[in-house]
């Protein structure tokens, strides 16, 4: 099988590293590359992709705006995010998008290339799902929309800022907040 490889990622350095190693130590040869959201969902229709490298973060969205909608019409495509947001937060959450390959740019070169290895040529989630630890992780218990305002909330975005980059009403932001606080049992932002 002859693997298609889209990276998307808004730093040009991160894009040309991963398919750098994606073409000298896995010999994949069919890697393109996109820079946004909107770039990750023009390629898709262009060509038949077996991986998506994703950032989470993209300039014109978050990943959590538009995996719903790539797995809705690419069902069949594997996704790996790679960011330099905490894994044991984000990586634990995207498993309710059935995303089980996260991974963050701080790892080591030989740990990213074994890592990349494992999701493009021995591509078995169930794998990747044993749990390290006996510690619940209270992230994992957030919805994907309680995830976006996380995010922006960490960023140290105010109520009415979220309301407007999310699209939605500042009384829903302020509800999906104390959300997040009684799921995470944490009384302010500086506990979470």
């Amino acid at each position: 099988m002859q693997h298609r490889i889209l990276i998307a990622d808004d730093h040009s350095m991160i894009r040309k590293g991963i398919k750098l190693l994606l073409q000298t130590h896995l010999g994949i040869k069919d890697v393109s590359e996109v820079s946004n959201g909107n770039g990750v969902m023009s390629e898709l229709q262009k060509k038949d992709y077996t991986h998506l490298i994703l950032d989470i973060i993209l300039p014109d969205c978050t990943s959590l705006e538009i995996v719903p909608n790539i797995q809705r019409l690419y069902p069949d495509l594997k996704i790996m995010v790679f960011s330099m947001l905490n894994g044991s937060v984000y990586g634990e959450a995207l498993k309710q998008y059935n995303i089980y390959y996260y991974l963050e740019k701080t790892t080591k070169e030989e740990d990213t290339v074994a890592f990349l290895d494992n999701f493009i040529n021995h591509y078995n989630p169930a794998e990747t799902t044993s749990s390290k630890g006996t510690t619940i992780n209270p992230f994992t218990q957030l919805s994907a929309r309680e995830l976006e305002v996380l995010h922006y909330m960490l960023g140290g975005h105010g109520t009415k800022e979220i309301s407007t980059v999310l699209n939605l009403r500042m009384n829903t932001v302020s509800t999906l907040k104390n959300r997040i606080f009684e799921k995470t049992d944490t009384k302010n932002l500086k506990e979470l």
